[in-house]
C-alpha cells in the first residue's frame, strides 16, 4: 500500500501551550456566561417568604370541609373559629325559615306541560300504527300514514328526553 501526501508541511510547528490557554480561555467565558444567566434566572424565580404567626393572629383562618348538598354534588363550607358552631342542621334551616333574607330561595320545577305533549304523541303513534295495519289494501293511503308517522316519531324523539324537559320545566316558588 502506498501513500502519498501532498502539501508542504515544513513550516508548520505546533505550540501545544498556547493551544492549551486557548482552550482554557473559552472554557472560562463559557462558565461566565452560564453563571450570569442562572443568576438571572434565579433572581426572577418566585420564592417562598417566611410570614411571621403575629400577623396572622389577627385574621382566623377558621376550617374547611367537604359536604354533599341536598343535590348530591360537593360543596366547600367555612368554618369561622370566631363564630359559635352552630350543633344541629335543624337550627340552622329554622333561622333561615325565620328570616327570609338568610334562607335561600327554593323552587319546585314542574314538567307536566311536557309529559302530556309526550303522552299525546307517544298516543298518536300508536294511533297512526293502527290505521296502517288497518289501511292495508290502499297503497296510496298507506304512504301517508308512513310519512305522517315517521314526523311524530321525529318530533317525539326531539321532546323525549332530558334537555328538552330542562328546557321547558316550570318553577314554581
Amino acid at each position: 500500500m502506498a501513500m502519498q501526501i501532498n502539501g508542504n508541511y515544513e513550516n508548520f510547528q505546533t505550540n501545544y501551550a498556547e493551544m492549551a490557554k486557548e482552550t482554557q480561555n473559552a472554557r472560562n467565558t463559557e462558565r461566565d456566561r452560564e453563571t450570569e444567566t442562572k443568576g438571572a434566572a434565579k433572581l426572577s424565580e418566585p420564592q417562598d417568604e417566611y410570614v411571621s404567626s403575629r400577623k396572622s393572629e389577627k385574621e382566623s383562618t377558621g376550617l374547611y370541609r367537604l359536604e354533599q348538598n341536598e343535590d348530591g354534588s360537593r360543596e366547600i363550607i367555612f368554618d369561622d373559629l370566631n363564630k359559635p358552631a352552630q350543633t344541629d342542621e335543624k337550627e340552622e334551616t329554622k333561622e333561615s325559615s325565620n328570616n327570609p333574607e338568610k334562607a335561600g330561595e327554593k323552587c319546585v320545577g314542574n314538567t307536566d306541560k311536557v309529559d302530556r305533549e309526550i303522552k299525546k304523541l307517544k298516543g298518536k303513534v300508536k294511533e297512526l300504527e293502527q290505521q296502517i295495519q288497518s289501511a292495508s289494501g290502499d297503497e296510496e293511503k298507506v304512504k301517508e300514514l308512513e310519512k305522517k308517522l315517521t314526523q311524530v316519531k321525529q318530533e317525539l324523539s326531539l321532546k323525549d328526553n332530558d334537555t328538552y324537559r330542562r328546557k321547558n320545566t316550570v318553577f314554581l316558588k
